[in-house]
């Protein structure tokens, strides 16, 4: 079972709405997903229309030990795939996980126990800050998706984000990847998207994947209705990319994650 962590201490620069569109893509191709909301906010719990009333187990109650994985996910709209939910009750994890055996290990630990076969693929969609919930989702991840904003502030925020990951190899997951940076929000009409990605390629190179995410009226409407950008406008032109970003991020992925599909 492949784990894609993706994380960006930043807010705001689309990450919940790539963790969902990317999952959506990948169960479209016969992948059974699994996606884990661990933002207290539940975000990607309500973009893919999961009520409150239905998250009698979420990602809080997998993390402290309360449930397995298995009893955590919560079948979607989407065929083929599943999210384990987040509730407010996260927003004390980090609290209660200080004192805990392994506290930067329990989502490893749950995922371990996930029924051989169940998912393919699953995607960790990190809060926006480098706390223990988001060093919990590197521990566990085996690939990181960094979604990047095209402003000039989010390239601050990547070298602090760089640091944190080979923090994170040395103390906790040595086999931790990048995966890629996904250039998102980007901007035809502004200049400074354009020097912004130029500069991200300068610095990392082929690490950065070639299809961008463009600002999208429907990529912001979606979450509202409930279902994913690629359901709720397939034709749009942030569908488009996420389409086309999901190719190249299985082309990336490990030779036994690509046989499984």
């Amino acid at each position: 079972m492949i784990r894609i962590a993706v994380a960006n201490q930043k807010g705001g620069v689309g990450k919940t709405t790539t963790a969902i569109n990317i999952g959506t893509a990948l169960a479209a191709s016969g992948w059974k997903v699994l996606i884990v909301d661990l933002d207290p906010q539940g975000n990607a719990s309500t973009g893919l229309g999961i009520d409150r009333a239905e998250r009698t187990r979420s990602s809080y109650d997998l993390l402290v030990g309360d449930c397995d994985v298995a009893e955590a996910a919560i079948a979607t709209k989407v065929p083929r795939l599943d999210i384990v939910a987040s509730t407010v009750d996260l927003s004390g994890a980090e609290i209660e996980l200080v004192d805990m055996e392994r506290r930067a290990h329990r989502l490893d630990m749950a995922l371990a126990e996930a029924p051989p076969g169940r998912w393919d693929v699953v995607i960790i969609d990190c809060p926006p800050s480098l706390g223990l919930l988001t060093i919990n989702a590197m521990s566990a991840a085996s690939s990181l998706l960094v979604p990047l904003q095209c402003e000039f502030f989010a390239l601050e925020g990547l070298s602090q984000l760089l640091q944190t990951i080979e923090r994170v190899r040395a103390r906790f997951n040595p086999e931790l990847q990048i995966l890629g940076v996904a250039l998102t929000m980007y901007d035809r009409r502004n200049r400074l998207s354009e020097l912004v990605a130029q500069d991200v390629r300068a610095c990392l190179g082929k690490l950065v994947f070639e299809t961008i995410i463009p600002r999208n009226v429907r990529l912001s409407e979606a979450p509202s209705h409930g279902v994913p950008a690629l359901i709720y406008d397939h034709r749009c032109l942030g569908s488009e990319a996420y389409i086309a970003l999901a190719r190249e991020l299985m082309q990336r992925l490990p030779a036994p994650a690509q046989a499984a599909a």
